[in-house]
């Protein structure tokens, strides 16, 4: 027998170690370990982070086998792990009723338990009577099964528990929009149970998702069928919050040691170096001392001022335990192994010596890694008074076994008994290192040979959906629907993936499902709910924010691939040429550079070596009875027999008679025949089937219950095609230019009247033959919606025959504006239709996620709605209509936007920096207000320009409002004639503002334009009621004809106001100011609304709960640019902060101060010889209008006014001698 080692007997002394800390108390039954002594539970995190060390034994063990006993060795210390692992996932196997509920609630009612008994895995506490929702737990113990089984540890056994991984990944995916408990597991530092998003849950689950993605959950002895999948979109939605999040922790956390594990090891979420960087330093600067680092600012865990018989903490007693936090040793366990992993030998020494000097050391030699340490009671004003001077005792568990766990890692790693690369199998260790750039793969594909003819006359060579047989092209539903049957086991009662859209990451991917190769288009093309598709330029938007979006985030093997389809819609009016839009975009993807991403364009054929490819391999077949793999094929003779009940299902649901199994079948079925016999085989024998009526009927109904909309396009053969349904309106087939007038918002009256019975009341059957006599669109609009409002939706108008309900007609009417591109008529038939976009939930989610609050509706609440968490799409729709006072306008316009926010978000949330909150229905007016601005017309013509601009040029006027950039609206004559609504030109003007013939073309449009091609509609009597109007947009204070100035920089600075002050922006810093003035007064009044200074004792200054906080007070006032002006006297305020005095007063009016310097402003005015009218005062507020239009620098402006208010309002107060600013 050989003698042992140095390295041996090292390693036996970490074995002893590691058994006599962790290994002694775990349960033989389940596996688990409880968490202490007093705490006999077994926390599902505390397990995970315990186990590492024995797994890193193990490994350590097999990679320095001296002798056989140590290769034995490492296999029980492997069991114990796989014991462990298993135990956690019988747990949670328990509770697979929460994990299929929670994939739709998102409720901390169905969340998995944190802990559970550590001798049956039954629960231990009741749904409410913990912090239960901890994304970050269910997600550690994912990563650490991904990276065990990828060392080879097998943990999963059975099919069925494949499955139930895979749910757990559902459960986690959407981390990114979950508010949880946290890592903590107290959410809100208030203790008040109230939960919120935490960058910790967020990281860990995108680790999770990443690690898991395309792993074998069988190992190297796996098939396709225990290969479990992730979605790239929500993976990256996790990473986009994240990178918006940090260094902050939580909404009320503003830095929080927890963060450590995301940044660093275990993790590695964080791909952005300088955000790594940034948020470490935080850590360190913020929250070390001398014996840890604190969990997060004014933690009152265990400290002495902690009242033990009270769970949670009142709000003003935050304040109590700011310095005495308590220190925990665990993070530097974090930092030591961050220091290994990033390779800096000093701070991995500097961290083990100080540990080393805190750790407890037993009588035999073991030294432990106490819990925390907390200041003694005694010494607390000592330690208030100098932070980091007492000297502090351990309390609590000890040894913390996650901690004790973490500290052994780093000893084999640092001692070199493990390489960093063997406890991180799957390389998660390298995603900060920059990646290659990104050639996005874009292939155009023709609807029909004629689209084909016209792209090759303008010189683009592309396929039609024919010519690429054998590849299949399906809009991107369709993959929606293939995902949701992932993971779906009806043993267990897992239903799979919830059906949700699928983005731009997951539609660039090649996809093998059986054996046959599928591409899909993206999903904005997918848009048949609403009318943002309608609009080319739209698209063409949509398409450069997707590709943008794909340069930066593609992080997977290959290129990506979008499959750009050209259909009917995006050709010019009378179908002989490219709509120029579309066609600008083409060539330019043909230059090689579009949308800041290098692209490559080319057949979907040219792409297959350097594609991204996925393999559903679900849907060929597995086990567990839900799909029966069949093995016969089709032969060309085979056809004729089949009738179209007599497919053999390859996807066959036990529950149901699966409709996507039957679409796929029918798919391939006809369009993709196995076996080739002659060259024409393939065709005739399709056509010989799709002729069976049966069997078309069938497919077409297949595809319906899909929500596959036109089907036509995605498939290869005319035989499909259907006309255009039959309009039941008396339609103008080529509108002469006189009927296509602008469409008005609000009815007009003219000569002819609303048909009257003999007792005044409406003749409805007059006006329904009204109807089928007028060719007028805007007046059949105006009808129906006459008809809609007092007979509702379903009265049958029997206009041809039964059956034409107002609804069909008012349908019917949608398409034909639709093709028209009539924006005003398209914008009012689809809010009366009630139309909703798609994805407004998941627009609305990821502003939240983006740590945004959003207003709907009009200032001032109650009437403004605020949503602050994901509500489900059926409420948001209700809350908006809710909140728009019924105004169709508003309530269509509201998701419009809250769409086109979401898409800014994602591709430059620096926008939205200093905006805690977006107010939608202030947005709206001010974009009314601008165009009333500039094109110098009145409220409501400004709202009915607003309605009618195509939504590209929407989300432009939108982008210049929020960029902060001087821009121009003009009215632009050209396209007129074509009988479109008047278009209106959005453009950035340079540093000099605007161009000379731009100033000219501003104040010459009220000559120009005046509306002159209003054609004449009808009179309706009884408008003055405002019963049948379509009631335009609030606007803010737009008078009916506003003066065109001689200077153009007149209005700018009142401009500027408005604009920031509805979009909440604020000077960087602002808040932080606002907190430091709050310590030196009783509290800041705005309008009555009173910011008391108890909040800086709950709340630190770098909180977005404190910046939310005052936001809200500040939002009390419904004028943007009064508002602003506000915020202009707290920030004069704010100076005094750093002035060395203790305090400024009691409570400040700080609209008391803003009309003191109003008051100085007339007076001077007035003085200077200024006449009345120019001094005007605006009614609502008092303030004089010019004041608001004063820039803030110069003897008079805005600030020196301010400063002089706030030197009288506060001098009794200040030291004497100060007051020189007067």
């Amino acid at each position: 027998m050989r003698s042992r080692s140095n390295s041996g007997v090292k390693l036996d002394n970490y074995a002893r170690i590691v058994h006599e800390t962790i290994l002694r108390h775990q349960d033989p039954v389940t596996g688990l370990l409880p968490g202490s002594s007093d705490k006999p539970d077994a926390w599902v995190r505390d397990n995970v982070y315990s186990v590492l060390s024995v797994w890193a034994l193990s490994l350590a063990y097999r990679k320095n086998a001296d002798r056989d006993e140590d290769k034995a060795k490492a296999y029980e210390l492997e069991q114990s792990v796989v014991k462990l692992m298993r135990g956690i996932l019988q747990c949670i196997m328990r509770q697979l009723d929460k994990v299929e509920k929670f994939k739709y609630s998102r409720s901390t009612s169905d969340s998995l338990h944190a802990k559970y008994n550590t001798r049956t895995c039954a629960p231990v506490v009741g749904d409410d009577q913990w912090g239960h929702l901890q994304v970050d737990a269910t997600s550690l113990f994912l990563l650490f099964l991904a990276q065990m089984t990828a060392s080879g540890l097998h943990i999963v056994y059975t099919q069925d528990e494949v499955d139930v991984v895979q749910n757990l990944m559902f459960y986690i995916e959407a981390a990114y929009k979950v508010a949880d408990y946290g890592m903590w597991e107290r959410g809100d530092k208030t203790n008040q149970g109230i939960t919120e998003i935490n960058a910790s849950s967020i990281g860990t689950a995108k680790a999770a998702l990443e690690a898991l993605d395309d792993l074998n959950l069988f190992g190297a002895k796996g098939g396709p069928g225990s290969v479990v999948h992730a979605l790239a979109d929500d993976i990256q939605h996790c990473q986009s919050i994240l990178t918006s999040m940090l260094p902050r922790a939580s909404i009320s956390k503003e830095v929080d040691a927890g963060v450590l594990a995301i940044i660093s090891y275990p993790a590695f979420a964080v791909e952005d170096m300088n955000i790594v960087n940034l948020t470490k330093e935080e850590i360190i600067s913020k929250l070390q001392g001398r014996y840890g680092c604190c969990r997060f600012l004014r933690d009152g865990h265990k400290t002495p001022k902690e009242d033990p018989n009270r769970l949670y903490y009142e709000s003003a007693e935050l304040k109590l335990f700011e310095n005495i936090e308590c220190e925990w040793p665990l993070f530097w366990t974090y930092l030591i192994l961050d220091g290994i992993f990033i390779n800096s030998p000093e701070q991995v020494q500097e961290y083990q010596d100080a540990l080393e000097g805190i750790l407890i050391k037993q009588k035999d030699g073991i030294r432990l890694v106490p819990e925390l340490y907390s200041v003694p009671p005694e010494k607390v004003e000592e330690e208030c008074m100098n932070p980091h001077s007492v000297e502090r005792v351990p309390m609590g568990t000890c040894p913390l076994k996650w901690g004790q766990s973490l500290y052994v890692v780093g000893k084999l790693l640092s001692e070199g008994f493990l390489a960093p690369g063997e406890i991180d199998p799957l390389n998660r260790r390298f995603s900060t290192i920059p990646k290659p750039d990104v050639v996005v793969q874009v292939s155009i594909l023709a609807e029909t040979e004629e689209i084909k003819e016209l792209l090759l006359k303008n010189g683009i060579d592309v396929e039609t959906v024919a010519d690429i047989h054998p590849i299949h092209v399906q809009p991107s539903r369709v993959l929606s629907h293939i995902y949701a049957r992932l993971g779906r086991n009806p043993r267990l009662g897992l239903t799979g993936r919830p059906y949700r859209r699928i983005g731009v990451l997951g539609t660039s991917k090649f996809y093998i499902i059986r054996n046959t190769i599928f591409s899909f288009t993206p999903q904005f093309i997918d848009h048949t709910q609403f009318y943002l598709a309608l609009d080319n330029k739209m698209i063409v938007e949509m398409l450069r924010t997707e590709i943008a979006y794909l340069a930066s985030r593609w992080r997977m093997t290959g290129r990506p691939t979008v499959t750009f389809p050209i259909s009917q819609t995006m050709l010019t009016e009378d179908h002989s040429d490219l709509d120029p839009a579309v066609l600008a975009t083409l060539k330019k993807l043909q230059d090689g550079y579009y949308g800041g991403a290098r692209i490559q364009t080319g057949k979907l054929s040219e792409f297959y070596t350097t594609s991204c490819f996925a393999h559903l391999s679900f849907l060929d077949g597995k086990g567990s009875g839900s799909m029966a793999p069949r093995d016969e094929e089709y032969d060309d003779g085979d056809d004729d027999e089949l009738d179209g009940d007599g497919y053999v299902h390859e996807l066959r649901c036990d529950d149901e008679a699966d409709d996507l199994a039957q679409y796929l079948d029918h798919l391939l079925a006809h369009a993709n025949p196995k076996k080739v016999k002659r060259p024409v085989g393939g065709l005739s024998r399709f056509k010989a089937a799709a002729s069976k009526t049966k069997e078309m009927v069938s497919f077409m109904n297949k595809a319906q219950d899909l929500n596959v909309h036109n089907v036509n396009m995605y498939l290869p053969n005319k035989l499909f095609r259907s006309p255009q349904p039959s309009l039941n309106l008396n339609l103008p087939e080529s509108p002469a230019p006189s009927e296509c007038q602008v469409p008005e918002v609000t009815v007009t009256p003219t000569k002819c009247g609303i048909p009257r019975d003999a007792s005044g009341a409406i003749d409805f059957n007059a006006l329904v033959q009204l109807l089928k006599d007028t060719e007028n669109l805007q007046d059949q609009a105006d009808i129906l919606y006459i008809l809609f409002k007092d007979k509702g939706m379903d009265w049958d108008t029997r206009l041809h025959g039964k059956g034409s309900t107002v609804r069909s007609l008012l349908t019917d009417l949608y398409e034909k504006v639709g093709e028209l591109k009539h924006w005003g008529l398209i914008r009012m038939l689809s809010g009366i239709l009630k139309k909703k976009v798609e994805e407004l939930d998941s627009a609305c989610s990821d502003l939240l996620a983006h740590q945004k609050h959003l207003t709907v509706g009009l200032p001032p609440e109650p009437r403004e709605k605020t949503i602050t968490a994901p509500i489900p799409p059926d409420k948001l729709a209700a809350l908006i209509d809710e909140a728009s006072d019924n105004n169709i306008s508003v309530a269509i316009l509201t998701q419009e936007i809250m769409v086109y926010l979401a898409m800014s978000i994602r591709t430059q949330p620096n926008l939205f920096s200093e905006m805690f909150r977006l107010r939608i229905g202030l947005i709206i007016q001010v974009m009314a207000t601008e165009l009333a601005q500039s094109l110098n017309c009145s409220g409501e013509e400004a709202t009915e320009s607003l309605m009618s601009l195509n939504p590209s040029e929407l989300k432009n006027l939108l982008h210049h409002i929020l960029s902060g950039k001087e821009f121009g609206v003009q009215r632009s004559m050209r396209e007129m004639e074509a009988g479109v609504s008047p278009a209106i030109s959005i453009h950035q003007l340079g540093n000099v503002g605007a161009t000379k013939s731009e100033r000219a073309g501003i104040s010459k449009l009220k000559s120009d334009m005046k509306m002159g091609m209003r054609s004449h509609s009808l009179e309706l009597e009884n408008i003055e009621s405002g019963r049948y109007r379509l009631p335009s947009i609030e606007s803010l204070d737009i008078p009916e004809s506003i003066p065109v100035a001689k200077d153009t920089r007149h209005g700018q600075w009142l401009r500027r106001r408005r604009l920031d002050g509805a979009l909440n922006r604020v000077p960087v810093g602002f808040y932080q100011k606002v907190w430091k003035i709050l310590q030196k007064c009783h509290g800041l009044s705005i309008e009555g609304f009173v910011l008391p200074s108890s909040t800086t004792r709950e709340m630190t200054p770098g909180e977005i709960k404190f910046s939310v906080h005052v936001e809200t007070v500040l939002n009390r006032v419904p004028q943007p640019e009064y508002r602003q002006l506000l915020v202009e006297a707290i920030l004069v305020l704010t100076m005094l902060a750093d002035v060395d005095i203790q305090s400024i007063g009691s409570i400040i009016h700080v609209e008391k101060i803003v009309h003191i310097a109003n008051d100085m402003f007339h007076k001077d005015q007035t003085d200077l010889g200024a006449e009345p009218h120019i001094l005007e005062t605006d009614p609502a507020t008092g303030v004089c209008r010019l004041l608001y239009d004063s820039a803030p620098s110069g003897r008079f402006g805005s600030m020196t006014y301010l400063t002089k208010a706030v030197a009288v309002y506060v001098q009794d107060f200040l030291p004497s001698g100060s007051c020189a600013v007067q």
